[in-house]
């Protein structure tokens, strides 16, 4: 068995943008958890064991893999560009006959991204907490 040391799954993920045949762009989603509206006991319960809560998007980006260096570099960032985050989920979009993917590409991505996360349909993009670890939500 191997067991990865913190941050390889985030080195692994630029590593593989990065390898692309077509360039490629990493989207960013960074998401606050809580409790739901009218939580029930088990939800209180899960959330306060840290193991539960709605997630709520609060910012996003887009960067090439060249301009990420590591997961420390990019949660400096995005500690200096917004406001405090849970979870950060990631995927990446390709690009087109050796070209990156437009702005006007990169956008609606994004926006599906978002609205993703606020209906916690989350399963097709690599999810890390705050230190770096890889997560599952469920």
């Amino acid at each position: 068995m191997h067991l990865m040391t913190q941050g390889s799954h985030f080195q692994q993920l630029l590593r593989a943008a990065a390898d692309q045949p077509e360039p490629q762009r990493l989207l960013f989603v960074f998401a606050g958890a809580g409790l739901p509206d009218h939580p029930t006991d088990q939800q209180r319960a899960r959330f306060l064991a840290g193991a539960g809560g709605a997630l709520t998007p609060l910012m996003c980006v887009d960067k090439a893999p060249a301009d990420v260096a590591d997961f420390d570099a990019l949660v400096a960032d995005s500690r200096r560009a917004g406001p405090p985050w849970q979870v950060m989920f990631a995927a990446g979009l390709s690009g087109f006959d050796g070209r990156p993917p437009t702005q006007s590409q990169i956008d609606p991505a994004l926006e599906k991204m978002v609205n993703a996360v606020r209906l916690g349909a989350v399963g097709a993009f690599a999810a890390y907490d705050a230190s770096g670890d890889p997560i599952q939500i469920r």
